[in-house]
């Protein structure tokens, strides 16, 4: 359940930065942006912090091979799917919607992978302790 949480989370944050509909920040930045300029940059900051966080989280947990290698076998995945013609890549926002998944896929499996690692080895991760 906690997984689901963490990726849940990565998807709401990518998709709310930015998806193929019109209710994203990106797209809202783009309308109204010199009438709410204070409250866009406000906005703007805080999914900032969200993607620092879990960025941060991510390189520290799988780091940056292990990224690409979340992103290879979900393109992997999609390579699959598209040759057996389960999706069809000729809609732009079907590929958008993709993209999110994959890229909060491996963003919700870096803020994980400490904690898998610790089910499957018993050992858990220390921080480095500045003295």
């Amino acid at each position: 359940m906690g997984f689901i949480l963490r990726w849940s989370a990565a998807f709401l944050l990518i998709a709310a930065t930015y998806n193929p509909t019109d209710w994203n920040y990106t797209a809202w930045v783009g309308q109204t942006w010199p009438q709410q300029m204070p409250l866009a940059v406000l906005l703007g900051l805080l999914l900032f912090v969200g993607y620092v966080i879990y960025f941060r989280a991510t390189l520290r947990s799988i780091g940056p091979f292990g990224m690409g290698l979340v992103a290879a076998v979900f393109g992997a995945l999609i390579w699959v799917l598209v040759d057996f013609g389960v999706v069809r890549l000729s809609n732009p926002g079907v590929n958008t919607w993709l993209g999110i998944l994959a890229l909060s896929l491996v963003l919700g499996i870096g803020l994980s992978w400490s904690l898998v690692r610790r089910k499957l080895s018993g050992q858990a991760d220390v921080d480095d302790v500045d003295e």
